[in-house]
């Protein structure tokens, strides 16, 4: 068994297939008028699905029970880098995290949904095979300088 898609419900259609394209690389491979949108990264016909429920829904609170973030993995710190670079420069909220198995980007898209991008790190000089629970700062320095093996460069 593995996962074929997330459903998310968002309120403006637009928006939010336009987020997904510019900030992960999404392409929109079916359309079911204003109401449905298919979007894959790949080879699949899709990995999202957007479904507009409209500008007035409500937006679960933090606390509420739910999905807490839908995870994305890239296949090189060169995709992770691309990706904070992004976000960064238009202003959006991104919050990187060392978990030593992964190198992961936080941040919500426009309703609020957490989407997580990472890198996994497991295999690296500075990774670990397994999480222990252990999470670090990672620093934009530590992204932008870090040797090709995987690592920071030591200082």
């Amino acid at each position: 068994m593995k996962i074929g898609h997330v459903h998310l419900k968002i309120s403006d259609m637009e928006q939010s297939a336009a987020f997904y394209r510019k900030y992960l690389g999404m392409k929109i491979t079916e359309r079911l008028e204003d109401t449905l949108v298919f979007m894959s990264a790949g080879e699949m016909h899709h990995e999202l699905a957007l479904q507009a429920v409209g500008k007035s829904a409500a937006t679960p609170n933090r606390q509420d029970v739910g999905l807490y973030h839908v995870a994305f993995e890239v296949p090189d710190r060169r995709a992770l880098i691309r990706t904070y670079q992004r976000l960064k420069a238009d202003g959006v909220a991104v919050y990187p995290i060392d978990h030593r198995i992964s190198w992961a980007l936080y941040f919500s898209d426009p309703d609020g949904n957490g989407i997580e991008v990472y890198w996994d790190t497991r295999g690296t000089e500075h990774g670990v095979d397994i999480w222990e629970g252990i999470d670090r700062p990672l620093s934009e320095n530590q992204l932008r300088n870090c040797s090709h093996r995987g690592g920071p460069e030591p200082e």
